[in-house]
């Protein structure tokens, strides 16, 4: 889009988990991005509302030096386009992430794509929620070696009831170059709306043959688009990675 901001080269990294999980979930792409060379910063999400993320994920961006590439996984893709219009921010990666435009209804345009087998495992307890344990190692982490996706069962945050229903007050996206992860086996986000997304935020785009968790199963090809993100570079087509 012609109104985005020029792209830059980028020596940091914030990495922002989504629901149901914390920051632990980017552990296998840190190293990654360490070893080239930046500082790379996890946030964690208290996830009781969106004014508390996108809080949490300022006083990350507050503390950089210099242009940062901010990277939202799912529910995170919502946090970080409030949050990434912060003035450190050069790029936003999102992988399998959602993506409203300012004020939408993320709810009511998710409902026109498939429902996610992951819906019907969510579990709701004093004004919170998590995803069950089959539907969490089945739907949300499938593919992850079972161990590894326990002990992320075991650290998976819950969530206020009500931080679906959070919406944001712009659309960073519209303003700074985009990156985005397809995961095309998901079932927490439906693909078919993840393409959607990643085409109306005209988006770099790739396409991952993944779970949700494509940071977890495929942290190179994670990392290769962070840093794709971090140079500045902008690529045209898409690519499907196994």
């Amino acid at each position: 889009m012609s109104d985005k901001s020029p792209a830059v080269q980028a020596r940091n990294v914030v990495l922002v988990h989504g629901a149901y999980a914390d920051g632990s979930s980017w552990s296998d792409v840190i190293p990654l991005l360490q070893r080239a060379g930046l500082t790379v910063t996890a946030v964690q999400n208290p996830l009781t509302s969106l004014a508390d993320d996108v809080a949490a994920t300022n006083r990350a961006l507050d503390r950089q030096d210099g242009p940062t590439v901010l990277v939202g996984h799912s529910w995170a893709g919502t946090v970080i386009s409030d949050a990434g219009n912060h003035p450190r921010v050069s790029a936003l990666v999102y992988v399998a992430a959602r993506a409203p435009d300012a004020g939408e209804d993320f709810t009511a345009l998710a409902a026109k794509y498939p429902t996610p087998p992951a819906n019907a495992g969510l579990v709701h307890h004093d004004g919170y929620a998590q995803l069950s344990e089959s539907a969490f190692l089945t739907d949300f982490a499938g593919g992850v070696e079972e161990a590894r996706a326990r002990a992320l069962y075991a650290v998976q945050g819950p969530i206020a009831g009500d931080l679906f229903q959070g919406r944001t007050t712009t659309a960073a996206w519209r303003n700074r170059p985009c990156y985005y992860s397809i995961s095309t086996q998901d079932r927490t986000t439906a693909p078919e709306l993840e393409r959607f997304l990643a085409d109306r935020m005209d988006a770099t785009t790739i396409e991952v043959e993944s779970s949700h968790l494509a940071m977890v199963t495929h942290p190179e090809t994670i990392a290769d688009l962070i840093l794709m993100a971090t140079r500045g570079a902008r690529g045209g087509a898409s690519d499907e990675r196994g």
